[in-house]
């Protein structure tokens, strides 16, 4: 292999641990616009909490910056930026394309340029490539190349992390996609799958999470069916779960920045060439109405409890969209605050895992930092921190009145312990 000099565009939760594990056998340029979060890391501070201040510490061939002519001497480029989707729910490639551009105007002969970012299929070669060309006055696979290898990380996951998960690998001619595997074959202990083409691993990825979308969406749909026939849906799971072959899926949530934006993702290039996909959106518009579902359920039982719903004062555990991580992108359970606001209830939000200036910054929403006790008329556990289960359900109750509400999203607590569950 030549001497690698490697950049990686993007210190998010997925740049920034693949630049720390690069860095322990390359030169590695870790590169973010934002310069307040390149000032933290250079600190030692991690806000996503992916990697912690020592692995930051003993990264000695990382170099941080905000600063694109450091990027100039570098050889491999890793782009590693966010794929969201816009208003619309259409794929909001800005980022992406800026960051192509940006690569463009720094790219030489030799160099080879590999994605991370989730695209819908054909994205890096149709929509990338010509900006690289456009920019930089060179030709794929003549002066330069591409490879795509889709992210596999998992906020929060402390045990599934990049060096032991299978990484799919994928570039534009097989001297390059023999390139790009060996460089990941580096720091994934768990190997590489060298797929036949960059829209297989394009795709591969994105039907990743549009799997899971439509998964969960099911056990949804039988938790709603199972809730109008007042059966346990948690009962049924288990029951079901004794068979080898059930898949382990529960209701609930589907925010982040993965499992409720990629499928969007799949169905516009589907839309694009003629084809419009009916199971996959159907799946999105059922888990994208579940904050809705929940309120109207926690809704009906204060009603049934006499709770007057204008007055009532209602405590949400939780915003992140998933357990013990900080990422609040497209939490779902920003709908449920929005709508039990609109009911005239007094909503209160604890979260001691996410950042309270972001959370107001982005979704306009004031955290508290402490629970006062014997004040709140219903209590959502909307999400499954560890800090929720070591405060356990009776230290819970008690930040309740004494005819209060728990409805217990994730399970955390046996259902004779909780007054709701999904």
């Amino acid at each position: 292999m030549r001497k690698i000099r490697l950049g990686i565009i993007g210190m998010g939760y997925v740049g920034l641990p693949l630049a720390v594990e690069f860095s322990k056998h390359f030169n590695v340029i870790g590169y973010d616009i934002d310069k307040d979060r390149v000032f933290g890391l250079i600190s030692g501070n991690d806000s996503t909490r992916e990697v912690s201040s020592d692995e930051l510490k003993n990264a000695k061939k990382l170099q941080l910056s905000s600063n694109l002519s450091d990027l100039q001497e570098c050889n491999v480029f890793i782009i590693t930026v966010p794929t969201p989707i816009d208003e619309f729910k259409r794929p909001n490639l800005k980022p992406l394309l800026c960051a192509t551009e940006m690569v463009g105007k720094i790219l030489n002969e030799g160099d080879i340029v590999i994605y991370e970012s989730t695209v819908y299929p054909g994205a890096t070669e149709e929509d990338c490539v010509p900006i690289l060309e456009d920019i930089s006055g060179l030709r794929l696979n003549k002066d330069f190349c591409v490879g795509y290898s889709p992210e596999r990380i998992n906020p929060g996951d402390k045990n599934h992390r990049l060096p032991n998960i299978v990484k799919v690998t994928s570039a534009s001619n097989p001297d390059a996609a023999n390139f790009v595997d060996t460089l990941y074959q580096k720091i994934i202990v768990a190997g590489t799958f060298k797929a036949g083409s960059i829209k297989e691993a394009e795709a591969a990825k994105v039907i990743e999470n549009t799997q899971r979308d439509l998964n969960i969406a099911l056990i949804n749909e039988l938790a709603i069916i199972f809730d109008r026939m007042d059966i346990d849906t948690e009962g049924v799971l288990k029951a079901a779960g004794t068979k080898w072959n059930f898949l382990p899926f529960r209701p609930g949530l589907v925010g982040g920045h993965c499992i409720g934006v990629d499928p969007y993702y799949l169905t516009y290039k589907a839309e694009s060439i003629g084809y419009r996909p009916e199971i996959i959106l159907a799946g999105r518009r059922l888990n994208d109405s579940m904050g809705g579902y929940v309120v109207n359920k926690l809704i009906k039982e204060m009603s049934k409890k006499h709770i007057l719903i204008g007055d009532a004062k209602i405590l949400i555990m939780g915003i992140s969209f998933k357990e013990n991580c900080p990422d609040i992108r497209n939490s779902k359970i920003v709908d449920i605050v929005y709508e039990l606001q609109d009911y005239g209830c007094k909503v209160s939000v604890y979260d001691p895992c996410v950042c309270p200036e972001e959370v107001k910054a982005e979704h306009g929403i004031t955290t508290i930092d402490n629970l006062i006790e014997k004040s709140f008329d219903a209590i959502l556990i909307a999400v499954g921190h560890d800090h929720f289960k070591e405060l356990g359900i009776t230290q819970i109750r008690k930040f309740g009145k004494k005819n209060s509400i728990i409805f217990d999203l994730k399970y955390l607590f046996n259902k004779n312990e909780v007054d709701l569950t999904l």
